[in-house]
Formats: structure tokens, sequence, C-alpha cells
């Protein structure tokens, strides 16, 4: 299958910026690991970075542009996503006279390995006990790993400092595609096992909760392929009706396309619904944080999952945690847009609550506040390829 490295569930090894041919269209060009290194973050948000050629007169088949204008911008977002090169932490261990199971680390395919990844945690936690069971932390992973033991008929407690939507879930682009949460040398043929069995129970949770209710939906999605071809390998099955389009279906100034289709989450709408499915099915919800591991003692269950995300590494002292900072400018909603594109300029998720504009992957970055600067140049690149179109509808 031939695929863009958007649409690739391990993290960017080779990172790629891009250059002009000599016949003006968008090409690749490889970045040296160690020059990439020492120039850091700021190299993905290079201005030269999402240079769009001129259009061409080739015939295409019309798709609406998104209209990306400053004015419509209704509001931008910052959050660190918890990444791990060694892949996301699924273990227990215990802690005393209670058992702790571990659930964190997905880096940027935190939506999309919820239900999966929760299931194993389950998996591991539940056979065996009894009595009520406590989970830390309130995003997607914490109300994933809750309904689950809910739907095993056992009592939950959610304990967590912030609760949706003030949770790094919910600025999440919510596309149901892994992206960025591991490094190919670092993980183990076992891990690799615990993420398909993680992907694939994720992959048809997503399917029964399509609709409104939920905020879920099925995308036609694009992806600049850059003219790199993979074999068929075990993802995909998470890519329907992935293929190769030629330049006459469809209007963008790109010679290596290729489109498959995926289910988007509407992410606020999405975790509201979580947390009510969560309170009506009888769950509780104290609001609190913890400083250390010596205050889960006092903790009336004795069956505790972690689901704290970034917060482990201070918590349970893992320093291979590393946020990686998305940011997002986001536009008033434009509902004749239902695809999603993504590229070297960045990447365009449409949802009902707005257009979501990306395209930053900044590692060791803490700051949470949108970067102006970086705002503006997703706003410019994007709107220099949407201005770019062959053809509209």
């Amino acid at each position: 299958m031939i695929r863009s490295s958007r649409a690739q569930s391990r993290d960017p090894e080779t990172p790629v910026s891009t250059s002009l041919d000599t016949n003006g269209r968008l090409g690749p060009m490889l970045l040296d690991r160690r020059h990439f290194v020492a120039a850091g973050s700021a190299a993905l948000l290079l201005p030269g970075c999402a240079t769009v050629p001129t259009p061409t007169a080739a015939p295409c088949t019309p798709l609406p542009p998104v209209r990306v204008d400053p004015a419509r911008i209704i509001r931008t977002m910052a959050a660190l996503r918890p990444y791990r090169a060694s892949g996301f932490v699924v273990r227990r261990e215990a802690l005393g006279d209670k058992a702790l199971i571990h659930n964190y680390g997905h880096g940027g395919a935190g939506i999309t390995l919820s239900w999966g990844s929760s299931r194993l945690a389950t998996n591991l936690g539940l056979p065996g006990h009894s009595g009520p069971v406590a989970v830390i932390g309130a995003g997607v992973m914490g109300l994933s790993t809750a309904r689950l033991v809910q739907q095993a008929g056992l009592p939950v407690t959610i304990y967590a400092r912030e609760l949706p939507p003030n949770t790094t879930s919910n600025v999440a682009g919510g596309q149901i595609s892994p992206f960025g949460h591991f490094r190919d040398s670092a993980v183990t043929p076992e891990w690799r096992q615990q993420f398909r069995s993680a992907m694939d129970y994720s992959w048809r949770r997503f399917q029964i909760m399509v609709g409104d209710d939920y905020g879920v939906r099925w995308l036609p999605t694009f992806d600049e392929s850059r003219g790199r071809a993979r074999r068929s390998d075990e993802m995909d099955p998470y890519y329907p009706n992935a293929r190769p389009v030629a330049p006459a279906e469809h209007p963008f100034p790109l010679d290596d396309v290729v489109s498959f289709h995926t289910m988007y989450v509407e992410t606020g709408r999405y975790l509201d619904r979580l947390m009510r499915d969560f309170r009506s099915a009888g769950g509780r919800i104290e609001q609190r944080g913890f400083e250390s591991t010596a205050e889960f003692p006092g903790l009336p269950e004795s069956l505790l999952f972690n689901c704290t995300g970034l917060g482990s590494r201070a918590l349970f002292g893992d320093e291979e945690l590393t946020p990686v900072r998305g940011q997002l400018a986001v536009l008033a909603p434009q509902p004749e847009v239902q695809y999603a594109a993504s590229g070297e300029w960045g990447y365009m998720f449409p949802r009902p609550d707005g257009i979501l504009l990306g395209g930053t992957f900044e590692r060791g970055v803490w700051d949470t506040s949108p970067d102006p600067a970086a705002i503006a140049r997703i706003v410019g690149n994007h709107r220099r390829f949407f201005s770019s179109f062959r053809c509209t509808a």
C-alpha cells in the first residue's frame, strides 16, 4: 500500500521537509537526523516547509476548499502529547496491599487506542477482583477504562485533578489513525502485539459508536504520499479503500496523493457523552489531584487504574515520558467540507464544531499556551495550500 507519513502508526524517524523540483512541484527532501535534532522543534515550523507549487491546468474532480482566513479563527489551542519512544504502558504492579494497573503514554494516538488499551488494562486488573475500583485520571483513557469496569459490573470512582472539557484529550484532533506514539527501534515484539490488540478492539468499538450521539463519523481522507511506497502490513485493515488517486480525481496541487476512509471524533461531544454515560451508570467522581503515590493507600479501593497520561512522569517517576506539543487553529464550521487532508503543509480535519488546522510536533516543550507565531504559520500554510486548488466545487 502507498501511504503518507501522517497515516503511519510509528513515530516519524526521518523528518521530511519540502523542496521544489525543476518542474516546480512539491518533492521530498530528507533531512539528516543529526541536523534535525540540532535544529529542534523550530525545524517543524519553518515557513519554507509548506511551499505550494503553482497550480496547473490539469483536469480534476472538484472539492470545496477550506476558507482559510485569520478572521475565521474561533479559537486556538495547544496540548501536550504524552510520548514514550518505547510505546504506551499497560502493566500491573503491587502497591502495598493494592493492585495498580498502568495505562498511559499513548503519544498522538490516545483517542485512537483508548478503548483497546483500556481493555488490555482491565483484562490485567479485573479477573479475580471484587469490590469498588478507582480510576486515576478523567481523560479519554480514564473514561474508557471506567466504562469498561462498569460494564463488568463493578462500582467505579474517578479521581482527577481536571475533568472534561479541561483535559488534554479535549484538545485532540480526533482522527482514528495512530500517529507519533513510538519509535521503531525502541519497541519489542511483545509490545507490537499489545499495540495490534489495542488497535483491533478500538477500531471495532468506535464503529458501533458512529453517529451524532457520540460525535463519531466516517470521512474520506487525502494524504500527500511524497512518492513513498510501502508494502501491505497489519495496519492495512485500518485504512479501508486506500489507494493512490490520479490527478484527475482531486484538486490538490500535488503529484502523489493517496486516499482512504477513517473515523473522526468530535472530542468535546464525545467526552461529554462518556461522562454522562459514566454518571448514569452510577459512577462517582472526586475532583482531586495526587502529589505522590504515598496518598494512594488512603483510598478505599483496592484496585487502582493509573490513567494520568503525562502526569505519570512526576507521579510514578517515568522519565521516558516526554511532552510533544501540538498546536491547533480552529476555523468556524464549514459544513460543505466533508473530507480531511494532510501533507507537508499540515493537516485539516473538518468537524461540526469547527475546521481544525494543525501541523506541529514539538518535542520537549512543556508550555500549553498557543504560540501566536506558530499559529500564524499554520494558518498561512493552509491558506496557501487551499488557495492553490486546481479547481473548486
